[in-house]
């Protein structure tokens, strides 16, 4: 049994940045406790290496969500990182804060602490923006992220001109000032080499003598006495362990886990726990339920110029490839695949932009089940222009299926399962369609390909959305504040226990969830380390 003054659980975006944080001024014995394991891969931390990492166990806990009549009855793939780093070793990479009036919004639920000008000093004490600091980015930081304005295919130029043809600004900056707009995406990466949460933080901090990581340990239940969180329970190979916090115990297991343990310590709804002879320690029917995220989708174009199929497809094209990354830290293989993007309102009566947008010089109509293709595309010069919506109004919920800890949670997405969804995707894809009949985008197009020039009228469209949308891997909210737990994250009904992970977002912010969920461990953080003795 150990004994520390805090114990993390999970070693994800948020919680590599608690270990730091929390093990910096040496006054604490902090315990840091991650069921995947080591980091250092290859393809985690080659950038375009996520291809690899969508369908491995080795890294990915492999989740699937129950067939949702949204999406066609399908059951979605939900790829979450079990490993140090968590889902930032292996996501897409794509820095974005989210828009400030969504965390305007947060503060406005009753969130103290958590409004714009609040995360907005978090950002910028944190990051090392390769653009220099300005009024909106940080620099010196222990984040480094790249403004990733070298290296881009040349198709980037033709997509951000085609999308000003059809009115949008262009947008140096997705986290500065203003987020609608097109322009590149800043990436976290550093040095042709992937800057997840356990290289920026965990990594440094793990010279410390008073951080301890333990890897390929599954908590399995927080330890409860006397209404106040003392420690956890944890399987590591066949041992089953404990240990003991003298400070506090603090979740950071992600949208999915977070939930799930509270509800497997008997924190939750209490008909689900009392049905499978839990003992319900704190009734709260909100712990998994608000279950929010982004969904997305494709459309398929074949191109009359070359684009990254024809450097990635063909054995000497990868050899060729891998000799410009190895040699120099260039091509397509240091980058994500998502070069540009942007964000746009489906209306000019909305305040702030509702969806999101991605270009790829790339493309794959290879089945979503089997190994995500990036590494392998389709053997003719083509486009992807993708989209997500950024503020859902659908809601799903997370619950335990059974009181054994190593059974997958039952995941409920609820994709599209509003008229508002569906109605702003339906307007969404016309204007993705809209961007790709401007010059000079539209004259370097030779057809396209998904869903095809014969998926015209909306109910046609709308089919397809179900048949082809699926999660761009932000699921969040399923402990928001107020809900499960205060402003000051800790779990009510229940002392020295807190969540600090993106289940806590009040609301799902605009745009990528890697850099908030980062964010919420630094100010939580702050607010532990405000707390403690």
């Amino acid at each position: 049994m150990d004994e520390t003054d805090f114990i993390i659980v999970g070693a994800g975006s948020a919680g590599c940045v608690l270990a730091d944080r929390l093990s910096a001024s040496g006054r604490y014995k902090v315990l840091l406790i991650e069921a995947g394991g080591t980091d250092r891969r290859f393809f985690v931390h080659m950038p375009l290496g996520y291809g690899k990492l969508y369908f491995d166990p080795s890294v990915n806990w492999l989740y699937k969500a129950e067939p949702d009549p949204g999406l066609a009855g399908q059951r979605d793939h939900w790829p979450r990182g079990k490993v140090l780093g968590g889902s930032s070793s292996i996501n897409a990479m794509v820095y974005i804060r989210g828009n400030r009036k969504d965390y305007e919004d947060w503060a406005a639920a009753g969130n103290s602490g958590w409004g714009w000008d609040e995360v907005l000093a978090a950002y910028r004490a944190m990051e090392d923006n390769e653009a220099g600091a300005d009024a909106w980015r940080g620099a010196g930081g222990p984040l480094f992220i790249s403004a990733n304005r070298r290296g881009l295919h040349p198709l980037v130029g033709d997509y951000i001109a085609a999308c000003q043809a059809t009115g949008l600004p262009y947008n140096a900056d997705f986290n500065g000032e203003n987020q609608e707009g097109v322009g590149g995406y800043q990436m976290t990466i550093r040095s042709a080499r992937r800057n997840s949460a356990a290289r920026a933080f965990l990594r440094p901090a793990m010279r410390r003598g008073n951080l301890k990581v333990v890897t390929g340990a599954q908590v399995t239940r927080v330890l409860i006495e006397g209404g106040r969180a003392v420690g956890v329970e944890y399987r590591r190979g066949n041992a089953v362990l404990q240990a003991r916090a003298r400070g506090e115990v603090i979740l950071s297991g992600g949208a999915i886990n977070s939930p799930q343990l509270l509800q497997l310590s008997g924190i939750g709804p209490g008909d689900l726990l009392q049905s499978l002879g839990l003992p319900v320690v704190v009734e709260n029917d909100q712990v998994g339920a608000n279950l929010t995220d982004h969904q997305g989708i494709n459309y398929t174009y074949r191109m009359k110029v070359p684009t990254y199929n024809q450097e990635l497809r063909p054995w000497w094209g990868k050899v060729l490839a891998g000799l410009k990354y190895f040699a120099g830290g260039h091509g397509p293989l240091a980058k994500s695949i998502n070069h540009g993007g942007g964000f746009f309102r489906t209306s000019p009566e909305l305040d702030r932009p509702n969806m999101q947008l991605y270009f790829q010089a790339f493309s794959t109509l290879l089945p979503r089940d089997g190994e995500r293709p990036i590494l392998n595309p389709d053997p003719f010069p083509g486009m992807s222009l993708g989209l997500s919506n950024c503020r859902p109004t659908s809601r799903g919920e997370i619950r335990i299926a059974s009181p054994d800890p190593l059974q997958h949670p039952k995941i409920t997405a609820n994709a599209f399962s509003t008229e508002h969804d569906i109605e702003e995707m339906l307007l969404a894809v016309k204007y993705l369609r809209h961007i790709a009949r401007q010059a000079p985008l539209a004259g370097l197009i030779a057809e396209e390909l998904r869903p095809g020039p014969a998926v015209v009228a909306d109910e046609d469209l709308v089919a397809d959305i179900r048949a082809r949308s699926g999660t761009v891997f932000h699921p969040s909210c399923t402990c928001r504040m107020g809900a499960v737990v205060d402003a000051r994250l800790k779990v009510r009904g229940v002392e020295g226990l807190r969540v600090c992970d993106a289940s806590v977002f009040p609301s799902i912010i605009a745009g990528n969830t890697n850099a908030p969920s980062m964010m919420v461990g630094w100010k939580g953080a702050e607010l532990i380390l405000s707390d403690a003795p």
